[in-house]
């Protein structure tokens, strides 16, 4: 089952996360006579953390409960508020460039995956993280060219350092949405002189703006996915499909993309990998974001991400 992060009477809680209903865990583990797993983070409930057992027997259990019994325990999801699954990761990597369909519509040429390795950047996490439903800020400083782009967010559970391909999803907690929301044409002191690496940082500077990394609305637990690579993907504008692709598509595929990381930095759980988005942005059509707008982020097996634009 699915997991989320709520904001419920008062409090921050845990939660089963069923699309138009949220199970708060609380109140599943009251109706079951079992002690609650702790509640201040999502990661000792997901794969490796040390309270994975006792959610899972929890689940097992709800499992068995009369369907009227289950019924009472729902909670509308438009009752409580979602929030970030991770809310304040170590680190916020994000993949440029891991679809080839995304480079090429670009007017790059796609590279075999052998001749090349990962384009990995950071955003500040504080800052960019957004919860489902909390909106998109367009920036005051450079507004007319915001766009969006759907990913596969990756969720580490365990210290990982020079970790092997074949063995990575083994740290992997779970998988998530995210939207590496994205300023196109930010030009800071446009009367500047240029420098060979202006553009570059234009490019990066332009993903650091405030609200611009909306997450989840839950996380699909990694040991209920085999395969990371099988996911239908899906972004739509105003109800109107722009996105339309799967992380098969993936140059690098996620277990690559922890391989290639850890073998330089140590990744530890809470991490935060956004795995590059599919074609379909709104810079290849001459089409961005204005306030009004509503984006709706959808993957396979995990839900949509909904994050309106103000």
């Amino acid at each position: 089952m699915r997991l989320c992060r709520i904001e419920w009477n008062q409090s921050t809680q845990l939660g089963f996360f069923e699309d138009s209903t949220v199970i708060p865990l609380a109140a599943a583990a009251t109706k079951l006579g079992v002690a609650c797993p702790s509640q201040e983070s999502l990661l000792a409930v997901l794969p490796g953390g040390v309270q994975r057992s006792a959610l899972q027997s929890i689940q097992q259990q709800l499992g068995r409960l009369p369907a009227s019994d289950l019924a009472a325990l729902r909670v509308p999801a438009d009752s409580v508020k979602l929030l970030v699954p991770v809310p304040a990761p170590s680190k916020l990597l994000l993949l440029a460039g891991n679809y080839s369909k995304h480079i090429e519509e670009g007017g790059g040429k796609a590279t075999e995956r052998a001749q090349t390795f990962p384009y990995v950047f950071m955003k500040p996490p504080l800052t960019t993280l957004t919860n489902p439903g909390d909106p998109v800020r367009i920036p005051e400083v450079s507004p007319n060219h915001i766009d969006w782009e759907l990913e596969l967010g990756v969720i580490i559970g365990r210290t990982a350092k020079n970790v092997k391909e074949a063995d990575a999803l083994n740290y992997v907690a779970g998988y998530t949405v995210v939207n590496d929301i994205s300023d196109r044409k930010f030009r800071p002191n446009p009367g500047r002189t240029q420098r060979e690496k202006d553009g570059f940082f234009d490019w990066l500077h332009g993903k650091w703006h405030d609200t611009f990394c909306p997450m989840g609305p839950c996380v699909l637990p990694a040991d209920e996915l085999a395969d990371p690579q099988t996911l239908h993907m899906t972004l739509k504008v105003n109800g109107g499909v722009e996105q339309d692709g799967s992380t098969a598509e993936m140059v690098f595929p996620v277990a690559a993309i922890i391989e290639f990381i850890s073998s330089f930095v140590t990744l530890v759980p809470g991490d935060i990998i956004s795995t590059g988005t599919t074609a379909g942005v709104g810079h290849a059509k001459g089409k961005f974001l204005k306030a009004g707008d509503v984006m709706e982020a959808w993957i396979e097996q995990i839900g949509t991400l909904r994050s309106p634009v103000v």
